[in-house]
């Protein structure tokens, strides 16, 4: 690859940032199509971060329907494979790369984009496509001792350790494809926040659920760290604190965005979260004309999608016509506008639906890609009380009612244009409580239940819309059939989502009753002092509450309720 000086004479055509999967595909087509370009790469080489991938790792090529458009090749294999195969493509196209040029700033002015590097250097270019990850951004355990030298956060070659306990913090495919490759040879205990492993491919979803299957991977679900101390990692557990001793703690906690770069480049994010990632078109650009964002920066971490999307950038800045490669994939998916442009389904649904209004054009094509729109006839069930389903709907076009009661169908609930149900299937995991069914023809939108969780964890924004909802729903079912939803808005405003560990008190027997609980997970246990024994009561499930006797007769707590495992 050849070095160009930086004082080219004119402004590059385009000054692609970042060497990843993104930026060699812009780099390598802008090369093929003979514009004037520089690579700028703050390391010695390109792909640094797929370099850090451990040694020998198989990288998938995901999703497999699909297609390839770039001059960077890429098939399923071997890191060292891929990183080969990349290197005899840029440098067959004679891709101008610069290497140790740490970009520094970002400015446009008077339509040239000035490039500041460090050491004082600029690069000027009519376009810049930004491609530089989220790598350098890695999150901490951060929790107490979390500087102990047993912890890190990357692993290069898994055969370096033999005969180690080998504490895995994580659950998305970096964490899963660590653990995997280093039980080979060590003890391996995986710590995963959350039930599941909603996060991971398919491929390290089987895997992994058969390692933990055969015993070759330990894991605890629904745990977190709560310190490290010298030999050991203290993890809060379903069951209460749990100590393990162990010789490290690799933890793979994803990335944050680098907020104050963006910002300073003139780049808006939608929130103030920390999480939030920059909104761009369907064509990458943001909100500063000529400055494009592909790649895990925009929530596109799979590597076939920031090969497509930096040769899609490049294709759309000179001015052709370009489809996004998935556009095949809605084929099958958008059911009733089968024959509207995907883009304008995504508009449709981001306005009609308040729950996705926030949600980044990218996240919600991903979030389409994995579900289906579905015309349903007047009086059709969508799903019975019972059943073992847990997809998530939104209203896309018509109602649907909510029976509540099979005993009494007086008491129902109708969702009209805009809402969504099947959360609580979605966050307790348990029956559906209700039977739905369409009143009217309907549309509906049916996203399945790993896609939606994907989708919770990285949008602020709906997490807390689904908590807000969920909380009145449960109200409407047990406390206030008939009343609509934003009638008991205040009440829910008031409302407080608490976690409790395992043995801990809500409230104890002979306390002031001020307040009701309504259980979103886990379970609770009601019992009473009889005779100086704590004798058990009940057991009270997800969906149910507890402490309204007190409420209702201003009177002291009848009994102790105690979570029996962790919950809200």
């Amino acid at each position: 690859m050849s070095e160009n000086p930086i004082g080219h004479p004119e402004p590059f055509v385009l000054a692609v940032i970042g060497s990843g999967p993104a930026g060699l595909s812009a780099a390598s087509r802008a090369a093929r199509l003979g514009l004037s370009h520089v690579l700028l790469e703050k390391s010695t080489q390109f792909s640094d971060t797929i370099r850090k991938y451990q040694k020998g790792k198989f990288v998938m090529a995901t999703p497999e329907a699909l297609p390839l458009r770039a001059e960077v090749p890429f098939a399923a294999g071997r890191r060292e494979e891929i990183l080969a195969a990349w290197e005899r493509e840029v440098t067959t196209l004679n891709v101008n790369a610069r290497f140790r040029a740490e970009v520094r700033a970002i400015a446009l002015r008077d339509g040239v984009f000035h490039v500041g590097l460090a050491g004082g250097d600029e690069v000027l270019a009519r376009n810049v496509v930004l491609a530089i990850g989220l790598e350098g951004n890695l999150r901490k355990l951060g929790v107490p001792g979390e500087e102990w030298s047993g912890v890190q956060y990357q692993l290069d070659d898994p055969d370096e350790y033999k005969d180690e306990t080998i504490v895995v913090v994580g659950a998305g495919d970096s964490a899963i494809e660590n653990a995997l490759s280093l039980a080979e040879h060590n003890r391996v205990i995986l710590v995963n926040r959350r039930a599941e492993f909603s996060r991971a491919k398919p491929g390290n979803l089987t895997g992994v659920q058969s390692a933990i299957a055969g015993g070759a991977v330990e894991c605890y679900f629904d745990s977190a760290p709560i310190r490290v101390e010298p030999g050991k990692i203290v993890l809060r557990t379903l069951l209460g604190e749990a100590e393990i001793p162990c010789h490290r703690i690799l933890a793979r906690l994803g990335a944050v965005p680098p907020r104050r770069f963006l910002e300073a480049c003139g780049i808006d994010l939608p929130s103030d979260d920390p999480t939030a990632l920059p909104e761009v078109s369907p064509y990458y650009e943001s909100n500063v004309p000529g400055l494009y964002i592909v790649g895990a920066l925009i929530g596109s971490p799979l590597i076939k999608h920031a090969i497509n999307q930096g040769y899609e950038a490049v294709e759309h800045l000179r001015g052709a016509p370009v489809l996004p490669a998935d556009e095949a994939m809605f084929a099958t998916r958008l059911g009733p506008f089968g024959d509207s442009a995907v883009a304008d389904v995504l508009t449709r649904v981001r306005e009609t639906i308040p729950l996705f209004a926030r949600v980044g054009l990218l996240q919600l094509r991903e979030l389409l890609r994995e579900s289906d729109i579905l015309a349903v006839e007047s009086g059709q069930i969508v799903f019975e009380r019972n059943d073992y389903s847990n997809s998530f709907f939104s209203i896309l076009e018509g109602a649907v009612r909510i029976e509540i009661d099979p005993k009494d169908a007086t008491r129902f609930v109708t969702l009209s244009q805009g809402e969504f149900f099947g959360e609580m299937g979605l966050l307790s995991g348990r029956r559906r409580s209700a039977t739905v069914r369409a009143e009217g023809p309907a549309v509906l939108i049916e996203t399945n239940r790993r896609a939606m969780l994907r989708l919770i964890l990285s949008a602020s924004s709906v997490k807390k819309e689904m908590d807000r909802t969920a909380l009145g729903r449960q109200l409407q079912s047990y406390l206030a059939a008939g009343i609509a939803l934003h009638d008991l808005r205040e009440l829910i405003d008031t409302a407080e989502i608490r976690s409790f560990q395992a043995g801990e008190a809500l409230f104890a027997e002979g306390d002031a009753g001020n307040d009701l609980h309504l259980v979103r997970r886990g379970s609770l246990i009601v019992s009473r002092r009889v005779d100086g024994r704590e004798i058990v009561l009940a057991y009270v499930p997800a969906g149910r509450y507890v402490g309204e006797m007190a409420l209702l007769r201003d009177a002291p707590r009848s009994a102790t309720v105690r979570a029996a495992v962790n919950g809200t």
